[in-house]
């Protein structure tokens, strides 16, 4: 049974739906180094068995924003700003990640972060690790 959080820009205008049968606790939660997610305070979640549904209730607000290797298109709201998550295609389809700090409702027992760095990757091993790591991910119809 997989249970669905919703997360959201702060003046609702994009969002993401999160499908996953693991409790808060037993999610994979990472703390990325990056200059972006360090500035932006992200702590993004993924997982094999979850799956991830990116919508825009306004589609004009939706921006993607590309850096570093250019692999991935991280979704941002031009009115109020927040990263809500990030998503690429690959050889094996459409993966995401979410940021948990733009959930609805924080839970109550979320894991603990664990620190990452992903200095030193190539292309190929990012999008290699991303496809092991991140969720199945699609656009609402509105969005694609």
């Amino acid at each position: 049974m997989h249970i669905e959080y919703e997360g959201r820009c702060h003046c609702s205008a994009i969002g993401y739906r999160y499908r996953t049968p693991l409790i808060p606790a037993e999610w994979a939660i990472r703390a990325c180094d990056c200059s972006f997610c360090r500035a932006h305070d992200v702590l993004s979640a993924s997982g094999a068995t979850a799956d991830i549904t990116f919508f825009a209730r306004e589609p004009g607000k939706l921006r993607r924003y590309r850096f570093g290797l250019r692999t991935a298109d991280f979704l941002i709201c031009s009115h109020c700003g927040v990263y809500i998550g990030a998503v690429m295609s690959g050889n094996c389809g459409t993966f995401g990640i979410v940021n948990v700090r733009a959930l609805v409702t924080q839970p109550e027992h979320l894991a603990t972060a664990v620190p990452v760095s992903y200095d030193g990757e190539d292309e190929v091993s990012r999008i290699a690790r991303r496809e092991q790591r991140w969720s199945k991910a699609r656009f609402a119809p509105e969005i694609t």
